[in-house]
């Protein structure tokens, strides 16, 4: 009997053979491009951003000079500066917490109750608001929130134009209409990250074990205590997770204040002036590198609550 000579297998084979015999080179090609994308686009387009916040502007000719200084950043606690980063902060907070309570019971009832095509239906109430187009919706909340329109229409039919006039009659949050105040942009803030509350606490409330909450009412605790010591706490990361999204958008977000809001300015608008009609890009970059200092010590505290097992 004879044996056929095996042909020779070309270069394919013998590339095959090379990362069947070293498999981290396969390993270090596979992650060398995504690698690279992150470290030369992402980390280096931050690190760029950090380098010119260093610089100052020169305030006779307008120009870049590129010489390392912190007068760019003593600028950020001007008291006009200082305004703009506490009322974006205090925006975030607030929106942050709303969209807590208001998630809370919607997410507890989907992770308890809801079963079959009624979690079904939940997801994609939650989710649908998510595929429609972000300006789209803001626009559609400018018009709602107008004077001519739905809400002012339905107070007036329900004779509570003089509760929409008292809000918009308050100091620093009202206006001449919701559209421009920073009521209307708490509103539109709140409607359009809520979805991304709602999920991280509902998968959070999932993975409460319901013999705890049985235990817990053998042992003779009441609703409100079982509430307090046993659904809240192993609740928490998955609203602090949320929270990292809710508070970490608005933080950033510059298109809703421009659209729904006043003429006071939010980090998001004051980057997007002082690059774009001001050319003050070493302020601007100082400004930018406020929210990610924020939410690196945001971050960090979320790590230690546990957020991140619920993401």
């Amino acid at each position: 009997m004879t044996i056929a000579a095996e042909r020779p297998r070309g270069i394919a084979g013998a590339i095959s053979d090379v990362f069947f015999a070293r498999p981290q080179l396969l390993t270090f090609l596979l992650l060398a491009p995504p690698l690279l994308w992150i470290g030369i686009v992402y980390v280096g387009s931050l690190f760029a951003l950090l380098l010119q916040s260093f610089y100052s502007l020169d305030d006779f000719s307008g120009l870049v000079i590129h010489e390392f200084t912190l007068s760019t950043y003593e600028q950020l606690f001007d008291g006009s500066n200082v305004q703009i980063i506490l009322r974006t902060v205090t925006m975030a907070a607030l929106v942050t917490i709303a969209s807590a309570f208001i998630a809370f019971p919607i997410a507890y009832y989907a992770a308890r109750y809801a079963r079959g095509w009624m979690k079904a239906l939940f997801y994609l109430a939650v989710m649908m608001p998510l595929w429609s187009s972000y300006l789209v919706k803001v626009y559609a909340w400018k018009l709602i929130l107008a004077k001519e329109g739905v809400i002012t229409w339905f107070a007036g039919i329900l004779h509570l134009n003089w509760l929409l006039d008292g809000i918009l009659a308050l100091p620093i949050i009202g206006g001449p209409s919701l559209s421009f105040s920073y009521v209307g942009t708490f509103l539109v803030f709140v409607y359009i990250w809520l979805p991304y509350m709602i999920l991280p606490t509902q998968a959070a409330l999932e993975r409460v074990p319901a013999n705890f909450i049985e235990a817990s009412a053998d042992l003779g605790a009441e609703p409100g205590q079982t509430f307090r010591t046993v659904i809240f706490p192993l609740a928490l990361p998955g609203i602090v997770a949320g929270s990292i999204f809710t508070f970490s958008l608005t933080l950033g977000d510059y298109i809703i204040p421009q659209i729904v809001g006043n003429s006071r300015l939010m980090i998001g608008q004051a980057v997007y002036t002082l690059q774009g009609t001001a050319g003050n890009i070493p302020l601007a970059a100082a400004f930018t590198v406020v929210p990610m200092v924020i939410m690196a010590f945001y971050l960090w505290m979320a790590k230690r609550m546990g957020a991140f097992d619920v993401l």
